[in-house]
């Protein structure tokens, strides 16, 4: 029980009800809920899977909730404007994706999925205005980023108000005794706790965990700002990722997103104080994450590819082939169309930072163009390879 309430957690609410609780011998209702606006997971998103899985463990009911009605709305959390959303069919579709990727850490034999448009697309106009009778707009408008939006004279909208409620009445339609999320999603879990309270049920527990800075150092790990490490990479682009991240979030990364004694990182952390080369741990970090996700042998041969890569100075020994239209084209679409980036935003940032070469020469003009007529080898970053030909 002590890793549930310690490792990786940022803040309990309450924990000596919490820690009751746990002790009564009583299997808990245990809530995630996730409105799956993207179809793959990241290393950040599992922090919390992990969380709970130790609940898992301990015996308890765990309920992953799919906001296909919340969703549809979109949450409004840590957004200086209002959050674009998705359809129900989209949302449907990625939470189906999302259950096998948890399957990874989380049993999914002892899961119960769940659904919120099976409740709310129920209630009537009546009920919800007597549920938005338990808040008040003061509430509301405590939190930072509508603060921010009034500053920046940013609009603000009403249904973006009821969100928390959704949320906190997933927790009365399930009647959760915990309830999980990272610490963005504090006030939306309070929300649940008041909601419980004022329809006759005991209040949930609540479990924060920290957000996981992405691979730049600065921001939240996500996709849209490209600072993912996603769980579903190739051992190779999971590895180099790794090594990628900054020295100082190297411990935090041990501690949530593996499963690395705490005594050993601690270990590790007095170590690289002591002039350890952080380089070193990061491997260690890197072939942690690989093996948890893939294998160990894969692992192996992600950490003896990169030391091929990055130590000798030598290119891997399969680079990926693809075929163009002989002629002219734009640096940023073969980036795209190729896959080497996701976007042409992603392509244009990547050049502006030095970071594409073709044939070793390092490439600085964003509107640059390829004349295909014989192979080339395109570069981005330290890690990511292709052959491009006619």
């Amino acid at each position: 029980m002590s890793e549930v309430l310690n490792r990786g957690v940022a803040d309990i609410i309450v924990r000596a009800e919490l820690e009751e609780a746990l002790k009564s011998g009583k299997t808990l209702n245990v809530k995630l809920g996730i409105d799956p606006s993207g179809a793959d997971l990241h290393i950040g998103h599992m922090v919390v899977i992990k969380k709970l899985k130790q609940l898992q463990d301990l015996g308890h009911k765990i309920f992953l909730l799919f906001g296909n009605f919340t969703g549809q709305i979109g949450d409004p959390t840590d957004k200086l404007e209002a959050r674009k959303v998705k359809t129900k069919k989209e949302l449907e579709e990625n939470a189906r994706t999302y259950v096998k990727q948890a399957g990874k850490i989380l049993d999914p034999k002892k899961v119960e999925i769940v659904w919120n448009a099976d409740w709310l697309e129920k209630l009537t106009f009546k009920e919800v205005i007597k549920l938005s009778q338990i808040f008040t707009v003061s509430q509301m408008l405590e939190r930072d980023m509508y603060q921010e939006r009034i500053k920046k004279n940013a609009p603000i909208y009403m249904h973006e108000f009821f969100y928390p409620l959704m949320q906190g009445y997933d927790s009365v339609a399930l009647k959760a005794d915990i309830e999980l999320g990272g610490t963005d999603q504090t006030f939306n879990l309070l929300a649940g706790r008041e909601m419980q309270r004022s329809l006759g049920q005991k209040p949930q527990s609540i479990i924060t965990v920290p957000i996981l800075e992405g691979t730049d150092g600065r921001l939240k790990m996500g996709k849209t700002t490209g600072n993912y490490i996603g769980i579903n990479e190739a051992p190779k682009d999971m590895f180099g990722k790794t090594m990628s991240i900054s020295d100082n979030l190297i411990i935090k990364y041990f501690e949530l997103t593996t499963d690395v004694p705490l005594e050993e990182i601690k270990k590790m952390e007095k170590a690289m104080a002591e002039g350890e080369n952080p380089r070193n741990l990061k491997v260690k970090l890197a072939h942690a994450l690989v093996s948890f996700y893939h294998s160990k042998e894969l692992a192996d041969k992600a950490e003896q590819e990169f030391a091929n890569i990055f130590s000798k100075n030598a290119l891997p020994d399969k680079i990926e082939e693809k075929k163009f239209p002989k002629g002219e084209h734009k640096l940023i679409d073969l980036l795209v169309q190729s896959e080497l980036l996701s976007s042409k935003g992603e392509a244009r940032r990547m050049i502006q930072g030095g970071g594409v070469k073709i044939d070793d020469e390092k490439i600085s003009d964003e509107n640059a163009v390829i004349k295909l007529d014989k192979e080339y080898l395109l570069q981005v970053g330290k890690r990511k390879f292709l052959k491009i030909k006619p």
